[in-house]
């Protein structure tokens, strides 16, 4: 028996083995970005936007690890979701893990949201290069306005953008996640994101949460 498996695609392969290496200066990247702002790279303080702390992250991948993106993949692959939605694309790394598993499922789409220009431009050459923009739409802007629009029952979420915003687009989404629809969150170590797994880690609010052990832990919620 023959399977199907897009991240063995050599473009696919290609594409997250350079993201990776380039990834790897994201130290630098980020030392760059905070000598920009007022008070350091720390996310939506009252003193900039969040468009401007986009612009200023510009270089930066903040990626998911290698493993966080194999895990993504099977899970997209097991809850086999008509409509994925990812917010914060960056360049690409973990949308690409997102789209090899739709494309392999037969069935699905990825819907994946990007504040920054420089990424969003980036992003999509890179879907492109990999034969994988069929299955994936790029809406450039801020989360909270461009996924007002979504449409229909939202299988799988991921949540990899500025922490401080992961709650607000939930909620947002919220109205489109059917019982057994997957939310994951990335970074769980980081102090932004506690409001967030405040709110999904008390059933009241409709979910079963897990922190899943992999890099710097993803919390993966079930919609109960």
């Amino acid at each position: 028996m023959t399977f199907s498996h897009t991240l063995s695609d050599p473009r696919v392969e290609t594409a997250l083995t350079r993201m990776f290496e380039l990834a790897e200066q994201d130290d630098a990247a980020m030392a760059r970005a905070a000598a920009q702002l007022p008070g350091g790279l720390i996310p939506l303080t009252p003193r900039l936007t969040p468009q401007e702390y986009a612009d200023a992250a510009a270089e930066i991948y903040m990626p998911v690890s290698a493993a966080g993106g194999r895990l993504l993949y099977s899970l997209v692959r097991a809850v086999r979701p008509t409509t994925v939605v990812e917010f914060g694309t960056s360049f690409g790394i973990s949308t690409l893990h997102l789209a090899a598993a739709v494309r392999d499922n037969g069935a699905g789409h990825v819907v994946t949201t990007e504040l920054s220009e420089e990424k969003t431009a980036a992003a999509r050459r890179t879907f492109t290069e990999t034969g994988l923009d069929d299955v994936i739409t790029v809406l450039r802007g801020d989360a909270r306005e461009t996924l007002a629009g979504i449409e229909g029952p939202v299988g799988l979420v991921l949540l990899d953008g500025w922490k401080d915003l992961c709650l607000p687009v939930l909620r947002l989404l919220e109205p489109h996640l059917p019982p057994g629809a997957l939310v994951v969150a990335d970074d769980v170590d980081q102090e932004a994101l506690r409001p967030y797994l405040e709110y999904v880690r008390d059933r009241s609010h409709g979910y079963e949460s897990v922190t899943f052990p992999v890099e710097d832990g993803m919390e993966i919620s079930t919609r109960l």
